[in-house]
This record gives structure tokens, sequence and C-alpha cells, in this order.
């Protein structure tokens, strides 16, 4: 097991190295699919940009979903003074970002590093704190630019993607620290899995395939998925937070989110198999949460279906789980599918 958990820990750094805000996402899926074509397996791209692969097995098809896009902003307009108003991406929160570091990306390839920061957010200049919501947020760029005129020289326009550094950092204690971590830390568990029942000639159950989606925080990442699917899992995050029993060291198992209740079924063979493998694990319900599953529901698809994830603390936020989650989450699922 510990070679699989060094491995999505090193694949997790990857995937946060490379921006994906919804709708900047093909680098991090080239990489996806290089990863898993590397191991021999046989991936391809959906028409939007998913990437999916079969792990192997036989009838009653079970699809493994994890998302690729994260937070991130978007330029709406261009100040005067030369400054970027962002629009956010996602449920991105501005007040965990002032004073974040990032980059704009332009649409003909050009990179600038910036920083995100309030109209008022000097202390010894500012009479009253500017509010920390998106119509008081800028970028500045790390340019000699004083107009308008100035930053669109540089080739910055409307509609170009900002990406917040993510800062990815793991401690000896087994603490997992970055932006993102929903849900590039699923993304690595699932390459780890991947990686696993290859290396293990692991047999399966049923089939089971991965899905890796690149909308999901906008809200339509798995709103279409092969057509012979009879179970879905998304594997997200797990909230840790008030009113939760979830820890960053457990593996979480959703009972119902606002999109409703999980598959009854589904979750209760969830708990067995993580009760039968003595599993560290909690059952909560997440009152603010929606997930790649349920944009399958609402496109139409006739499945099963349940939601799991390593525990996260802070989520849309600068995030926090730990080793112990990511373990048994992966154990969870290889118990699942073998």
């Amino acid at each position: 097991m510990n070679t699989y958990m060094n491995y999505i820990t090193e694949e997790l750094k990857a995937l946060t190295s490379i921006p994906s805000p919804s709708g900047f996402t093909k680098e991090v899926t080239v990489h996806v699919h290089k990863v898993l074509t590397d191991m021999g397996y046989e991936p391809y791209f959906s028409n939007k940009g998913n990437v999916h692969v079969t792990l192997g097995g036989e009838e009653n098809p079970l699809l493994l979903a994890a998302h690729l896009d994260t937070l991130g902003a978007m330029v709406r307009s261009i100040k005067d003074n030369g400054r970027l108003r962002p629009t956010t991406l996602g449920g991105h929160q501005w007040t965990t970002c002032d004073g974040e570091n990032c980059t704009v990306h332009t649409r003909d390839g050009k990179v600038y590093t910036g920083v995100v920061l309030n109209t008022e957010p000097s202390a010894h200049v500012s009479d009253e704190k500017a509010e920390r919501k998106e119509a008081n947020m800028e970028i500045l760029l790390d340019e000699n630019v004083n107009t308008k005129e100035d930053t669109k020289a540089l080739g910055i326009q409307v509609g170009d993607i900002i990406s917040m550094d993510p800062r990815t950092t793991v401690t000896k204690s087994g603490y997992i620290k970055s932006r993102f971590l929903d849900d590039k830390l699923s993304a690595a568990i699932l390459l780890g899995l991947a990686k696993m029942v290859k290396e293990e000639n692991i047999q399966l159950k049923r089939k089971v395939s991965l899905l890796f989606t690149v909308y999901e925080e906008v809200g339509h990442g798995g709103c279409f998925i092969p057509e012979d699917t009879k179970e879905m899992l998304s594997v997200d995050m797990g909230c840790v937070g008030a009113d939760l029993e979830c820890t960053e060291r457990q593996v979480s198992i959703c009972a119902k989110d606002s999109g409703g209740p999980y598959n009854y079924d589904v979750t209760s063979a969830l708990i067995k198999t993580a009760k039968e493998n003595s599993l560290d694990f909690a059952i909560d319900v997440y009152p603010h949460y929606c997930s790649d599953v349920e944009a399958t529901l609402k496109s139409g698809y006739d499945v099963s279906h349940g939601l799991i994830g390593p525990g996260v603390y802070a989520s849309h936020n600068y995030e926090r789980s730990h080793a112990d989650g990511v373990r048994n989450t992966l154990a969870l699922l290889k118990a699942y599918i073998s």
C-alpha cells in the first residue's frame, strides 16, 4: 500500500501544478491520458474533454468519477489603471484569495503572474477596509502597466483565464495541504487505483471504468457517461466541519447532499464494505454539496449512485487532508471492485 500512497502523493503534486480552472483543462487531461496510456490502458477523450478508461472486468458496469477542473477566475474587464477585474469560475470564495499569487493565461499562450488584492489592501493607507467580494477584487499584474492600453499591449484580453497558486505541501506527519484537493486528490487516488489494478492483476468482479470530468465546478461535468453504466460513484472530497463526523484521516461516505439522498443500497454496500475491511470511515450529510453523479441523474441516466472521498477540511479554501484519509479511500475502492 505504501508504494501506491507514494505514487498518489507524487501524482497529486503533478496534477495541482497544472492550472485547470473550469474551461481551461486541456493540459491536465492530456497529462492524465498519458499517465493511463503509460500504464497500458486505452483511455479516450469525450467531445467535451472528459477522460474515460476501462480498467477491465465484465458485466454490471461500474463507473468511478473524479473531476480535474478547479475553481478559478476569468478576466471580466480591464480597468483604466491597467488592473484586471475578475469574474469567478465555480464556487470561488474571494475572501480566501485576498493576497494570493495568481497567473493570467492569454489565448495566444502568454503567461503573466500577478496578485489578487482588494481595492483597499493597505492598512497604512485605507480609511475603511473594502469588503472582500468580487466587485472589490482586482488582479495586479507583475508588469509595469498603468493604463488599460498598457495591459492590452501585453496581449491580455477579456475572457483570459486566471489561476490561483496551489501551494501544495505534504508534511512529515502526513498532512496534505493545497488548493484544489477538491478534486485533484481523488483524481490522484483513482490513478493509484488504476496502477494497483494493473500491477497486482486484481480480478474485478464487474466491469470497472474511470471517468475524469472537466466541468464539475460549474455543474455539468458528469452529464454524459457511457450508455452501459449501471452504477456510478462520485469520488470527490469528504467534507470536514461543524455538524459532520468525518475527519481528514477518514474516508467519508455521503448519505445525502443538496441534491437529495444517494442510492440507499449503494450507500449501504459501501458502509458494509468499509466495516468488513476495518476501515476508518464516517457517514455524513452535506447540505451545501453537489457532485458529478447528480449531473448524470439530471441528464436522464438510469443509474444507481453513491459518493465517497477522503476527508478534506476548508473546502473551496486552502484545503487540508491526510494520508490516512487517502489510504482509507483507496482501500475502500479496492475492496468494492475486487
